[in-house]
């Protein structure tokens, strides 16, 4: 899926697409193991869309599992 159209998408509508995804992934991966899949770059297409799904919820101030993002300083040494 291109970015542009996920971009148009409302934060609940992302939210439904991750789950979808995310099913799909893991059907995928089980299909993998079994040695049914026929197209294995598809497992990589939608690795790369959840991570833009993702991606745009976190940047939309919405954390991935429906929490708010938290504010925090990257990069901070750890001590």
């Amino acid at each position: 899926m291109k970015a542009r159209e996920l971009q148009e998408l409302t934060v609940e509508e992302l939210e439904r697409k991750l789950n979808e995804l995310r099913t799909e992934l893991f059907n995928l991966r089980l299909r993998l193991a079994t040695g049914d899949l026929e197209n294995p770059m598809r497992l990589r297409l939608l690795r790369k869309d959840v991570a833009r799904v993702m991606t745009l919820l976190r940047s939309r101030g919405i954390s991935p599992g429906g929490a708010p993002a938290r504010p925090g300083r990257r990069g901070a040494a750890r001590r």
